[in-house]
């Protein structure tokens, strides 16, 4: 039987809990602190590989080994590596509280409505993007993936970052900070989590079920929904397939160029993904700002004309909407295109554009593909009947690349 034992924020393990163990197995600082009994093998962890061969050597022995991990280890822990190697029934857990719980606790904040994401050995773009589209996030941190990393990425949002260093030591240190304040700190080995909040949505409303909230009851929204101009906004037939060829997902980052009214960033934001809304005029600034507030979203807003603009984004997208025409489009498309990391989708008017902008996706390695978007709504006529009324034809084109990871290897 392999005992884990979470040491929680700063307790150390009971000595009757260790006693009679053949192997002990933990991190330096768990095993300096707790008190091993007499005879008992112990091993630092460091690569998992050896240490688990010598769990097993134990186990075969039938002898009783004993994990000592951090707070809960069956949360982004090593109960799961130890599940997956000697299964879960010849384990015994034993919890402690995590650094995600602690941290907010510290705060006084509930954690039922956070998303917790682990940037731990995984790199840092995934957390960063849960970061930009939601109100409460904990990041689990490591090399290379720490506050100030995290601070620098999240330039431009609003966002107060909380920084939780040695929980339940001696040595605790809660900092609330601001992304620029932490992106210029060194913030050393001792970090257990950072939250990041939009402080005016962190306290959330009660929930029935934990986690990220609840999916949209529904997309591709009647325009009505929207404030837009002229009825220059993406028509919601339209709109429902570009949101099923973009593919906007929790973690993703996507750009709406030329978004107009915004409408087609504020359904990738309604749907979890990071959502970036690069606009030429002042009053379209506007109307997309006020669009994603009446829907309760956070839309980062870009205030410039495309593809010059675009220069000014650090990350690359996942995916890209383009929307409107001109004589400019298919620079824009190719622009976009060399930095879309999975899918560029284009809605467009002008049959005269369409194989220029073909052209620029399958240049950039996309594979394209498109249809000719006409639709009829039913629309009534005096006497409590109803007619067709036709919609303008749309274009649009989309082109996709070889699926990457979410750290953007190819798969």
């Amino acid at each position: 039987m392999i005992t884990v034992i979470g040491t929680g924020t700063g307790a150390v393990p009971s000595g009757d809990v260790l006693a009679g163990a053949g192997l002990v197995v933990g991190g330096r600082r768990h095993l300096d602190a707790a008190r091993l009994p007499d005879g008992a093998e112990r091993v630092v962890l460091g690569p998992l590989a050896p240490a688990l061969d010598t769990i097993g050597e134990y186990l075969a022995k039938d002898r009783p080994v004993v994990v000592l991990a951090s707070g809960d280890p069956g949360f982004f822990g090593i109960v799961r590596v130890l599940a997956e190697r000697f299964g879960p029934e010849r384990l015994d857990v034993r919890p402690g509280v995590s650094s995600v719980a602690a941290a907010f606790a510290r705060t006084g904040l509930p954690w039922d409505d956070a998303v917790v994401v682990s940037a731990h050995g995984r790199g840092l773009r995934t957390a960063v993007n849960v970061c930009r589209a939601r109100a409460k996030t904990a990041v689990l941190t490591g090399p290379g993936a720490g506050p100030a990393e995290l601070g620098a990425a999240l330039a431009g949002w609003n966002r107060v970052l909380v920084v939780a260093c040695g929980l339940g030591s001696a040595d605790e240190r809660v900092e609330r900070v601001t992304p620029a304040e932490a992106a210029v700190r060194d913030w050393g080995t001792a970090v257990n989590v950072v939250l990041c909040l939009e402080e005016t949505r962190a306290l959330g409303p009660v929930r029935t079920v934990a986690g990220p909230g609840e999916q949209p009851a529904g997309w591709a929204l009647d325009e009505a929904e929207f404030a837009h101009r002229d009825s220059m906004i993406t028509k919601f037939e339209v709109r429902a397939l570009a949101l099923a060829r973009l593919g906007p997902r929790l973690g993703d980052l996507v750009w709406d160029v030329g978004a107009g009214s915004g409408s087609v960033a504020v359904e990738c934001a309604r749907l979890g993904a990071a959502a970036v809304a690069v606009e030429k005029t002042p009053d379209g600034v506007e109307r997309v700002r006020a669009n994603a507030a009446a829907h309760g979203v956070d839309v980062r807003v870009v205030h410039g004309t495309a593809p010059a603009a675009l220069d000014g984004l650090a990350d690359d997208p996942d995916a890209v909407f383009v929307g409107g025409g001109g004589r400019e489009l298919p620079a824009i498309v190719a622009a976009c295109a060399r930095r879309a990391r999975r899918a560029v989708v284009v809605a467009m008017a002008a049959l005269d554009r369409v194989p220029a902008v073909r052209g620029a996706l399958t240049s950039a390695g996309f594979s394209c593909d498109g249809v000719l978007s006409q639709s009829s709504r039913l629309a009534p006529l005096p006497g409590d009947v109803t007619r067709l009324a036709a919609t303008n034809p749309v274009f649009l084109l989309w082109g996709v690349r070889e699926p990457l990871d979410r750290e953007g290897v190819a798969q």
